[in-house]
């Protein structure tokens, strides 16, 4: 394979704290350095949270400014997403940065188990934040916890409430939710291919130790992929990561074992549909 891979770094998210590993970037100015260096490494989109003054999960829109101006900043060209996920908010508030114009926000178009709660999102409030997206030009990443959802999603394109075809994610591994199963990613490509196109972008995750697996799973069957503290912070089992741009250097690794090359800034915001940025 030849074509380029494009690596997203899920830098922060809303669970991992620095007691699960002190290279977890809570505050902005560690986040900022973190996906900065994670840049450097060869990421090309960062997956954003932000965090409160105690370091609890928060959808305050004036953190997100502030972590996407420094971004801009420091990582010119950088594909910024900033999250909508439900574990750092409720409601409408989940979608409250979106007025920022990010270049991509994940969204999740269904409801599903997470291992001790409800990862809710109804109806109306995926209505309301793919509208938002709409608005703002914010290009959606849909975050893929169960086969319906990517039904879901097609069902909205043909509504018009996507602008054009959303990056499809495979989130994989979470307890109750979709499992990691070779059978069923497979299913799931073949799925998005036959419903958006041979040449649909999509991108994979794995959570804990299954996100090496999934890095490889969709390296090799020509998709994109996330890494990040967020989902994993450990190297093995027995060695934490010294931080995002190791898990960075080691995806990028097996992108040169397939012979695929991690793709620039410039290509992923090809690749996507996004406008482009001088750096």
């Amino acid at each position: 394979m030849t074509n380029p891979c494009i690596i997203c770094v899920a830098i922060t998210g809303s669970v991992a704290t620095q007691k699960d590993n002190p290279a977890v970037p809570i505050t902005i100015a560690q986040q900022i350095e973190s996906t900065q260096e994670s840049f450097e490494a060869g990421a090309a989109i960062a997956h954003c949270h932000v965090r409160d003054e105690n370091g609890n999960p928060t959808v305050d829109p004036d953190r997100y400014a502030k972590l996407k101006e420094g971004l801009e900043k420091y990582c010119p060209g950088m594909i910024i997403q900033l999250s909508t996920g439900g574990r750092s908010g409720a409601g409408r508030d989940r979608g409250g940065m979106l007025s920022l114009a990010p270049d991509m926000a994940s969204i999740a178009v269904g409801s599903n188990n997470f291992p001790t709660r409800v990862y809710d999102t109804a109806p109306a409030l995926v209505d309301w934040l793919a509208a938002e997206m709409l608005k703002y030009e914010v290009k959606p990443e849909v975050e893929v916890f169960d086969l319906s959802h990517i039904f879901k999603a097609k069902q909205m394109v043909e509504n018009d409430q996507f602008a054009a075809v959303p990056y499809i994610q495979f989130v994989m591994g979470v307890k109750n939710a979709m499992p990691v199963d070779r059978d069923v990613f497979d299913f799931y490509v073949k799925t998005v291919r036959r419903l958006f196109g041979p040449d649909a972008p999509w991108c994979a995750a794995g959570i804990g130790a299954n996100q090496i697996v999934l890095n490889e799973w969709a390296i090799s069957s020509g998709g994109h992929l996330r890494t990040g503290l967020e989902d994993n912070v450990r190297l093995d089992r027995e060695t934490l990561a010294p931080s995002n741009a190791a898990l960075v250097t080691r995806a990028a690794a097996l992108c040169a074992k397939y012979e695929r090359p991690v793709a620039t800034w410039q290509q992923a915001r090809k690749i996507l549909g996004l406008r482009n940025r001088t750096a």
